[in-house]
């Protein structure tokens, strides 16, 4: 399916990066940068160069530091080696939101307006790794763990000023599944617990199908969520490299 080939594609981009969270990938990348400290110290041979990317050491820095540096660089250069690290996404014409997308942050906001309707939807960085505890014995059918991806989402639907429908949602390959529903008035004192409806899966079945068919008429689709995915798997590489860079900054200094 079509999110199935996007994930396959972007899977390989991130496994680089994503193994910082499931410690794989990075810790035999990392390996023998850390093998050489030993007691707190590195040994001449292995020591770093005193001047790394234009910036020359302190005489008196620890040589903790320096190893820590070192294995940094090291990680940088993992990151930038991965050819897509720098790539902008082209959004499709039939892309229905504008999207805000600012750096340093993990989600991104997509607006529209829609028949006097104001929709908003934040978006967070894919959860790649869902797939870690399948059976062992489950047979692979061709899609990986791809299959157990997921995009969450939260989506506002509003009115001008008055009460908005909030919508939580997770976006799987080709499938969009509503976890949650709330009407929500803004005008309500913040001391007062609001009724917010029953569980959305409480529902009856056909009340459940339109709410579907709500968002999908203002852009909550599978073809918006395909590309959104992608989307943010590449931001999730963007944001590791400028982590990794804002650390050796600090470490430098």
């Amino acid at each position: 399916m079509a999110f199935s080939r996007v994930f396959r594609r972007s899977a390989s981009i991130a496994v680089p990066l994503a193994g910082r969270l499931i410690g794989g990938q990075r810790h035999r990348h990392t390996a023998a940068a850390f093998s050489v400290i030993k007691g707190g110290s590195v040994s001449p041979q292995a020591r770093p160069s005193t001047n790394y990317s234009g910036c020359r050491y302190l005489t008196n820095r620890p040589s903790s530091d320096q190893s820590l540096l070192a294995v940094i660089e090291s990680e940088i250069k993992c990151a930038e080696e991965t050819e897509e690290h720098n790539q902008v996404e082209e959004v499709p014409d039939e892309f229905p939101f504008k999207i805000e997308d600012n750096p340093g942050q993990q989600t991104i906001t997509l607006t529209r307006e829609f028949h006097g309707e104001t929709i908003v939807v934040e978006v967070t960085v894919p959860n790649l790794d869902a797939g870690e505890e399948d059976n062992e014995d489950d047979k692979d059918d061709g899609e990986g763990t791809a299959s157990q991806s997921s995009l969450p989402l939260i989506v506002s639907v509003s009115k001008k000023d008055g009460p908005f429908l909030e919508f939580g949602c997770t976006a799987f390959p080709d499938e969009i599944a509503i976890d949650s529903l709330s009407l929500k008035n803004p005008a309500s004192p913040d001391d007062q617990i609001a009724y917010e409806g029953p569980d959305f899966t409480d529902l009856d079945e056909n009340l459940q199908k339109a709410f579907h068919k709500f968002l999908e008429i203002r852009g909550i689709k599978p073809s918006t969520t395909n590309f959104l995915h992608e989307y943010m798997i590449n931001k999730d590489g963007k944001e590791y490299l400028r982590w990794l860079n804002n650390l050796k900054k600090f470490i430098e200094v």
